[in-house]
C-alpha cells in the first residue's frame, strides 16, 4: 500500500484525546508524554520486538485470568497450583491484576536432539510440553486405596536431568504406598525426532496409571479445540494437526470440553467405551487415558509425539545419523572435586548445544529468538568450551542481521549490538587461532562506520561523545545514555581494528583503533563531569544522569568481559563492592530493576571482576551461591524469586546464565591476562588444602595463546603437583603463571612440564 503523507497532517492526537476523554479514559497522549519524561530523549521509545513480546505475554495473561481463577477445581500446572494458593509462599493476590502470569515458578528444562530447533520443555513436576507454546502431557496415579498422586499438587518430588546418551528429565513422586515415575526425552524414530514420555507406577494394592492431555503449559492456557481418538484407539489427534501415540490401547478413556469441566474430575471413573471425539469453542478440551496397574506389579506406558517433520528441511545442520556423542566431540572437559559444580558444567555444555542449532537462542520458550547481547556471551562460552565449529556457524549468520547502513539489528533502539557483534567476531578468530574470515571484511567495515557515525559530537555536556540515549539492556532502566553501550562500542572497535589489520586493511584498522580510544576517553570525561550525582566518585553509575543504583552493574563491562580497564581499576572494585553491599541477596545479585529477582548471570559478572583482581574469596562465594540457585535439572531461570527459589522473570532455562557458568569455571582454572595465561587463580582453597588427592583438571581449553591442558593434584604432604601441556601459537611469546591459593606463584615459558608448589616456594620436577 502506498504511503499517504497527508495522513500525518490530520489531527490524530487531538481526535484520540477527545475520544478517550469522552469515554471516561485517561488521556493516552498526555500519559505517554508523561512516561517519556522518565527517560532521556531517544530515537526509539521501546523496541518493537519487546513490545510485541510483551503484548503476547499480557494477552496470554488476560486469557489466564478468564480461564483459571474461575476454574480452580481443575488440575492446573505446578505454577498455578502454587501461585493461586493463599497458603503458599508463591501466592500473589489478583485483585487489580488484569493479567495472570507465571511470576513464581518460571522453571523448565528443554529436551532436544542436537541441531533440531523444536525444543519440548518439562516443568518442575514432569508436565511435558511437546510443541512450542502448545498443550501438554501429564501423568497421574490413582492407587486402589489412598489419595491419588497428582504431580502439580505434590509438595515435593525428585527430579533429575539424565545426560548419559542424551537428555532426559526423570521425575519421581513416591509415597509409602505408591510410586509414580515419568521420564521425558526427544528420541529419533526412523531418523526423525519425536517426544517420548515414559510413565510407570506401582503400589501394593494396584490402581490406575493415567496420562492426560492438558490445554495448558508453564505460561498458562494453550488452546485445545478438538480431540479425536484414532480408529485403533492407540492414539489421539489434537486440533487436527498433532498426533499422540500410545504403546498400548488404554483400558479406559475420557474426553471432556470446557462446559463439562476438567476430565480430571472423571478419573478414575473413566469409560471403557467412550466417545471418540470432542470439540470445544472455548478451546479447553481435556483427555485422559488410563491403564490398570496390578497389585505389586509395575506398569509402564510409553507415549510418543512426532515432532514437526517439516522442520527437518529448515534445520540445515541436523543429521539423522549423528547424535549427542558427536555434538560434544572436542569440547573442553573439566574434572572438579565438587560433584555439584561438575554436574552443572556438564549440563551447561548440553544447554549450549541445545540452543545453537544454527543461530543461538537465549532460551527454549520465552526467549526463543536471537539477540546480539545474549549471543555475545553464549558464543564466547561456546568458543571457550572448545565448540569452535558451532560458534563459527553462529557468527556466520551475523551478516544476515546487518542493515545496509551497518547496524547489527536484533532490536531497534539498542546501541550495544554493533560493539557486541564486532567483539564476538574478534573473539571467534582469536580463540580459534584462525585469521578472520575475509568474507567478514565488508561487514566489519560497515559495522565500524555505523558506530563512528552514531557517536554524538564532543562537547561540554555529560553525554557528549557517547552513543545516543537508547533502551540498551532492558534491565538497566528507561532510555538513557548508558555506559554499557559505549564500553561495548569501544571493545568492539578494538577487536575490529585487530581484524582489519589482519585482513590487510591498515587504514580502516587505524580508524577503528582511533574511534575506540575516542570512546574510552569520552566515557572518562563523562564520569568526571557527572561526579556531583555520586557520593563516592569511584562507584560507576549506569549513565551520567543516574545515581549509582542496580543498573550500575552494566558499567562493569569495562572490566568483564571487555578488559578495557585494568583488572584492579579502583572504579571496578568500588562498584563491585557497592553492588555486593547494597544489592546482593542470598549470595547473588538482586536486580531490583525490571527483573525483581536474583540473577545468576549478572552475579557471575561481579564474580569475574573479583577473580581478575585476585580477590578469590569473593569470587568463590558468589560462584557457590549461584550453584545453590540452580534447579534440580541444573538450570537457572533469568531471575530467581527470593522466597520460592523458582523463576520470576524471563525464560525458565536461561542460556546466558549457563554460558556464564561455563566461563566462570573456565576462568577459574585458566584465563588470559596481559598476554599471559593465569592458571588456578580461582580454584577454591579447600580443594587443595582439604587433605584429598582428587585433581582439578581442564583438558583442551582454547585460549588466545593456543589450546592448553592443566592439572593440579594435591599431595598428602600439603604440596600441590601441577602439570601443563600446551600447543602455543607463538612459542617465544607463550607464558603461563601458576597462581594457586596459598602457594608461591610460578611462571613458566616451557609449553609442557610439571612442578610441585609448596607454601614457601617451588620444587621443579622437570619438563
Amino acid at each position: 500500500m502506498a504511503r499517504l503523507p497527508w495522513l500525518r497532517l490530520l489531527p490524530w492526537r487531538f481526535v484520540l484525546r477527545r475520544w478517550a476523554r469522552s469515554q471516561g479514559f485517561l488521556d493516552p497522549v498526555g500519559l505517554l508524554a508523561r512516561l517519556q519524561r522518565f527517560s532521556q530523549p531517544s530515537e526509539v521509545a521501546a523496541p518493537t520486538e519487546l513490545l510485541r513480546a510483551g503484548a503476547l505475554m499480557q494477552a496470554r495473561g488476560l486469557l489466564n485470568s478468564q480461564a483459571i481463577q474461575h476454574n480452580l477445581d481443575w488440575l492446573w500446572p505446578y505454577w498455578v497450583e502454587r501461585q493461586f494458593d493463599p497458603r503458599d509462599t508463591a501466592f500473589i493476590p489478583r485483585s487489580f491484576n488484569l493479567t495472570h502470569i507465571n511470576l513464581s515458578h518460571r522453571n523448565w528444562t528443554a529436551l532436544a536432539q542436537p541441531d533440531f530447533d523444536e525444543l519440548p520443555i518439562v516443568d518442575p513436576r514432569g508436565l511435558v510440553t511437546p510443541r512450542y507454546d502448545g498443550w501438554s502431557l501429564d501423568a497421574w496415579y490413582y492407587p486402589a486405596s489412598g489419595l491419588p498422586i497428582l504431580p502439580s499438587r505434590e509438595s515435593s518430588c525428585e527430579q533429575t536431568l539424565l545426560t548419559a546418551g542424551g537428555l532426559a528429565v526423570r521425575t519421581r513422586l513416591a509415597r509409602k504406598d505408591a510410586e509414580l515415575v515419568t521420564e521425558s526425552e526427544v528420541v529419533r524414530i526412523l531418523g526423525r525426532p519425536a517426544l517420548r514420555l515414559k510413565a510407570k507406577a506401582v503400589s501394593p494394592d494396584g490402581g490406575w496409571l493415567v496420562v492426560s492431555l492438558r490445554p495448558s503449559n508453564p505460561e498458562g492456557v494453550s488452546l485445545v479445540e478438538t480431540l479425536e481418538f484414532l480408529k485403533d484407539r492407540r492414539g489421539l489427534r489434537v486440533n487436527g494437526l498433532d498426533t499422540v501415540l500410545f504403546s498400548s490401547e488404554p483400558e479406559r478413556t475420557g474426553l471432556s470440553m470446557y462446559a463439562e469441566g476438567d476430565v480430571y474430575r472423571l478419573a478414575p471413573r473413566l469409560e471403557e467405551v467412550p466417545r471418540a471425539k470432542v470439540s470445544c469453542g472455548v478451546g479447553l478440551c481435556t483427555a485422559a487415558m488410563a491403564w490398570r496397574v496390578l497389585p505389586g506389579e509395575e506398569r509402564e506406558v510409553t507415549v510418543k509425539v512426532p515432532l514437526r517433520p517439516d522442520r527437518l528441511k529448515a534445520c540445515a545442520h541436523f543429521s539423522a545419523r549423528s547424535g549427542w556423542a558427536d555434538s560434544l566431540v572436542g569440547s573442553t572437559r573439566l574434572r572438579l572435586p565438587d560433584k555439584r559444580w561438575q554436574y552443572l558444567y556438564d549440563v551447561a555444555l548440553r544447554t549450549l548445544v541445545v540452543h545453537s542449532p544454527s543461530e543461538v537462542y537465549p532460551g527454549p520458550f520465552t526467549y526463543k529468538r536471537f539477540w546480539f547481547r545474549d549471543a555475545a556471551f553464549i558464543i564466547h562460552a561456546l568458543l571457550c568450551a572448545g565448540m569452535t565449529a558451532r560458534a563459527w556457524r553462529a557468527v556466520g549468520h551475523f551478516h544476515e542481521r546487518q542493515t545496509p547502513f551497518g547496524y547489527f539489528l536484533s532490536q531497534e533502539g539498542e546501541w550495544d549490538s554493533n560493539g557486541q557483534a564486532l567483539w564476538t567476531l574478534g573473539r571467534a578468530a582469536r580463540l580459534a587461532g584462525r585469521p578472520p574470515d575475509p568474507a567478514w571484511l565488508p561487514m566489519i567495515r560497515k559495522g565500524v562506520r555505523w558506530i563512528v557515525r552514531k557517536r554524538l559530537p564532543d562537547g561540554p555536556e555529560p553525554h557528549s561523545g557517547l552513543l545516543p540515549a537508547g533502551f540498551s539492556a532492558e534491565h538497566l532502566g528507561p532510555n538513557d545514555y548508558y555506559y554499557w553501550d559505549d564500553l561495548w562500542a569501544a571493545g568492539g572497535l578494538r577487536e575490529a581494528a585487530w581484524m582489519l589489520r589482519a585482513l590487510g586493511d591498515v587504514q580502516s584498522a587505524e580508524e577503528a583503533a582511533s574511534a575506540a580510544e575516542a570512546f574510552t576517553a569520552a566515557v572518562d570525561r563523562s564520569l568526571s563531569r557527572a561526579q556531583a550525582l555520586r557520593p563516592d566518585p569511584s562507584v560507576l553509575p549506569a549513565s551520567p544522569y543516574r545515581r549509582p543504583d542496580a543498573g550500575s552493574i552494566g558499567s562493569l563491562a569495562g572490566g568483564y568481559p571487555l578488559r578495557l580497564w585494568e583488572a584492579k581499576d579502583a572504579r571496578l572494585l568500588a562498584t563491585a563492592d557497592h553492588l555486593v553491599g547494597r544489592y546482593f541477596l542470598q549470595g547473588g545479585f538482586y536486580q531490583e530493576i525490571s527483573h525483581s529477582g536474583i540473577n545468576a548471570y549478572l552475579s557471575l559478572h561481579v564474580a569475574q571482576i573479583y577473580l581478575a583482581a585476585g580477590r578469590r574469596r569473593e569470587f568463590t562465594d558468589i560462584v557457590r551461591a549461584i550453584a545453590d540457585l540452580a534447579s534440580p535439572t541444573g538450570q537457572w531461570p533469568e531471575a530467581v524469586h527470593p522466597r520460592t527459589r523458582g523463576g520470576c522473570m524471563g525464560d525458565g532455562q536461561h542460556v546466558w546464565a549457563a554460558a556464564e557458568w561455563i566461563l566462570a569455571l573456565r576462568n577459574m582454572i585458566v584465563r588470559e591476562e596481559d598476554g599471559a595465561l593465569v592458571a588456578g587463580s580461582g580454584v577454591p582453597a579447600e580443594w587443595l588444602d582439604g587433605g584429598g588427592t582428587e585433581p582439578v583438571e581442564i583438558l583442551d581449553a582454547p585460549t588466545e595463546q593456543g589450546p592448553v591442558s592443566l592439572r593440579m593434584t594435591p599431595q598428602p604432604d600439603g604440596t600441590v603437583r601441577v602439570e601443563w601441556k600446551a600447543a602455543p601459537r607463538d612459542a617465544a611469546a607463550w607464558r603461563l603463571r601458576w597462581d594457586l591459593p596459598g602457594r608461591e606463584p610460578l611462571e613458566v615459558q616451557m609449553p609442557s612440564g610439571q612442578a610441585t608448589l609448596t607454601r614457601s616456594g617451588v620444587r621443579r620436577d622437570g619438563a
